[in-house]
């Protein structure tokens, strides 16, 4: 090859094999080929350093050659997430000021129909070009993923470069990476997880990826026992759609010689069933604004403290702090802070990212054992995880408010056995109130996923002292309360 596919790791050899996507297999000499001519055909669209790229489709071969193009120009791709409505697209492009947006063929319409003036729509699998001079540095923003905020709109992480190469060296630690390792992909890579837990450390060791479209449990079980891989990365949903399928029993796993697992809390049960047809769950914890690699089990550590999120990770440092901001004594539970050089820069257009020492506060609560080892406790921001995704109240909320017959709303998670968590819409109602219309008000408007799967009517909300919604309250009584 005349140069590195990325300037995170040296020269594979060109013949060995980097991507298998359907019937289609990319080596990395194709795979550098692929890069350069991406690379080559943005710069003649006039993309170069600082420029914002966005990418929307089901997971594909050209989403990475896009990503690794845009580190040659130091460019910055924007992924977004497929799951999400229009004009949830058409407000993320515009925040990110991005002057093109890269879309795979059954997502051209989408695209097109969510696209704000000025911003461009192009087939992500027809760009080839001239192969033009790599100029992208370590201190270049590369990815810009966007991640719902508490405010209600979605605010982007700015991920450099270097950021990537020392989120690769945590995972290549974590899981013992190596050019003999074959990584079955089947998460999301317009999620950090999906992109970079696994599928980007492998291309740096000159790994083989086998990427999926999305995840479908009889693929994923096909996959397995037709490609061998050695690892793959799941979410508990996914790990429980595995769990309850009719092949659980019978599938040969027996080329995986771990599993990532993370996104929530991992119930025990899960680490059980895979634990039990001999394959460890290495739990990774962490979030968009990390890269995601924070804290991590090692294939030692999640068999000998099963449950365990375990121990910062190689290049990153962690601690314990208490309300004010002080660390927390041993056995104090206490906010998850990180800092490390896999740390986002800051969030786009913002600067309320870190703490002036450089941590990044998490707003998960968590404790560490008398060996050592983190231990997952409880979400400051009362996130709702619905398979595997982030949902924020406050951006539900700021719906709920103006749907027909609500006084008052507040929306919190409620236990599900298929998906962990779903959000529920607690309603205080007013004049016209009717479930149906309040459900009704939310379709198109934002992603399926986080629309409200039922509505609890209550007389009012409850309510601390100084007039906020008691959350830890209101979920104790949707649990216990019918819905419709």
């Amino acid at each position: 090859m005349s140069a590195p596919v990325h300037r995170w790791a040296g020269s594979p050899p060109p013949g060995r094999i980097a991507l298998r996507f359907g019937g289609a297999v990319l080596d990395y000499g194709a795979l550098d080929a692929a890069v350069a001519g991406m690379a080559g055909a943005l710069a003649a669209r006039g993309i170069g350093r600082g420029d914002r790229i966005g990418f929307l489709g089901h997971n594909h071969p050209a989403q990475i050659v896009a990503l690794l193009a845009c580190a040659r120009l130091g460019a910055m791709q924007v992924p977004l997430n497929w799951r999400l409505a229009a004009p949830e697209w058409r407000f993320i492009l515009e925040d990110a000021g991005a002057s093109l947006l890269l879309a795979t063929p059954d997502f051209l319409q989408a695209a097109a129909d969510a696209a704000p003036e000025g911003c461009a729509v192009v087939d992500a699998t027809m760009l080839h070009g001239a192969p033009v001079e790599t100029t992208g540095t370590d201190d270049d923003p590369l990815l810009l993923v966007y991640t719902s905020g508490t405010t209600g709109r979605p605010k982007g992480a700015v991920l450099d470069q270097r950021a990537l190469r020392f989120n690769a060296l945590n995972a290549i630690a974590t899981f013992g990476l190596s050019p003999d390792d074959r990584v079955l992909t089947v998460l999301p890579l317009f999620h950090v997880g999906g992109l970079n837990i696994q599928t980007t450390p492998a291309l740096c060791v000159g790994a083989e990826v086998i990427l999926h479209p999305r995840f479908e449990a009889d693929a994923f079980f096909d996959a397995v026992e037709q490609g061998r891989p050695t690892l793959t990365l799941l979410v508990p949903a996914v790990m429980q759609a595995l769990v309850s399928h009719p092949r659980w029993g019978s599938a040969d796993l027996s080329s995986l010689r771990a599993i990532g697992a993370g996104s929530s809390d991992v119930p025990l049960p899960l680490i059980e069933a895979f634990h039990q047809r001999g394959i460890p769950v290495q739990q990774v914890y962490g979030a968009t604004e990390t890269c995601p690699i924070a804290i991590v089990q090692t294939r030692d550590e999640a068999l000998a403290a099963p449950g365990s999120i375990g121990r910062p990770a190689l290049h990153a440092e962690c601690r314990l702090v208490d309300a004010a901001g002080a660390p927390c004594p041993p056995g104090a539970d206490g906010e998850i802070q990180v800092r490390g050089p896999a740390v986002l820069r800051g969030y786009w257009k913002r600067d309320d990212a870190l703490t002036a020492d450089g941590w990044f506060p998490t707003g998960d609560v968590g404790r560490v054992d008398p060996e050592g080892r983190y231990w997952f406790t409880d979400r400051l921001k009362h996130v709702i995880i619905s398979g595997g995704e982030n949902i924020y109240p406050a951006e539900v909320e700021r719906l709920l408010r103006t749907a027909p017959g609500v006084a008052e709303g507040a929306v919190v998670g409620r236990d599900d056995p298929r998906w962990g968590e779903v959000p529920i819409a607690v309603v205080v109602p007013g004049e016209g109130f009717d479930p149906a219309r309040v459900l009704a008000h939310f379709e198109g408007q934002i992603a399926r996923f986080k629309q409200p799967r039922a509505v609890v009517a209550l007389p009012a909300l409850p309510r601390t002292a100084l007039g906020k919604v008691e959350v830890a309250r209101l979920r104790e009584m949707v649990a216990a309360h019918p819905s419709r």
